[in-house]
């Protein structure tokens, strides 16, 4: 049988949208995965299998293929060990639901199938939701800085068991709780306050120029010498951050 999950993937800080297809048939056992993935990506399907197996789910040696498309753009991380087992268990029959198709699934999966935190969470829900996509499952450790993305219906399962029988119907699940942009800009402070550097004359200028005309800043001295000091110090100095920054 045939299935397909959406899934995200990140190109330098910009999202898009990746089908993971898995085929699975009854042939010699194998389990290719393909669409350009990396090393971590390829090793998916040892991660996959143990946690599947280690859930509590069938796993029968058959001839699976995994295709994650657009295929001629490169995949990288453990991103998708979360789809992919989601999209074995569906062609096996296992799972069936609505949010299979409407939801997007990320995550990494440990061996006993608990689900891992990804990086680069924020830009990818980004993304997705200028595509239409406003449903997604995530891990738990990234539910604090999803949390900011307004639009976006988001659920944390701690692990494929537990997702699997939420999307059963089995149990339910909570989507997480928004919080503000603004109250997160109020409340947070830089870690050095400029007012409070001394001497450093030509670097501070250096510095409040580069933060005044949004250039970029290198800073070259000898250990101790004040550039991570300056460096920390100016936040402070520069304009609150806006939402879309």
């Amino acid at each position: 049988m045939l299935s397909k999950i959406q899934s995200l993937g990140i190109n330098g800080i910009d999202g898009f949208l990746v089908t993971v297809e898995c085929d699975v048939s009854t042939s010699v056992p194998s389990f290719e995965v393909v669409g350009l993935p990396d090393v971590a990506v390829k090793e998916a399907k040892e991660r996959v299998r143990s946690a599947i197996r280690n859930s509590g789910f069938e796993f029968p040696p058959s001839r699976i293929t995994v295709n994650l498309s657009p295929a001629d753009v490169k995949k990288e991380g453990p991103v998708y060990d979360l789809p992919i087992a989601l999209g074995v268990l569906s062609a096996l029959g296992q799972i069936e639901s609505d949010l299979l198709q409407k939801a997007v699934f990320i995550g990494e999966l440990s061996l006993d199938g608990k689900i891992n935190a990804v990086r680069g969470v924020t830009p990818m829900l980004i993304s997705a939701l200028e595509q239409g996509k406003n449903i997604f499952i995530l891990p738990c450790a990234n539910a604090n800085e999803a949390s900011f993305i307004s639009d976006a219906t988001v659920y944390t399962p701690e692990n494929l068991q537990q997702l699997v029988r939420f999307l059963r119907g089995e149990i339910a699940l909570d989507a997480i709780k928004k919080q503000s942009w603004e109250v997160l800009f109020a409340t947070s402070k830089p870690s050095n306050d400029f007012k409070f550097i001394k001497g450093q004359s030509q670097a501070k200028r250096a510095a409040e120029i580069a933060a005044a005309g949004s250039h970029n800043l290198l800073l070259i001295g000898a250990p101790g010498s004040g550039k991570t000091m300056i460096a920390r110090a100016l936040p402070s100095i520069l304009p609150r951050l806006t939402k879309f920054e």
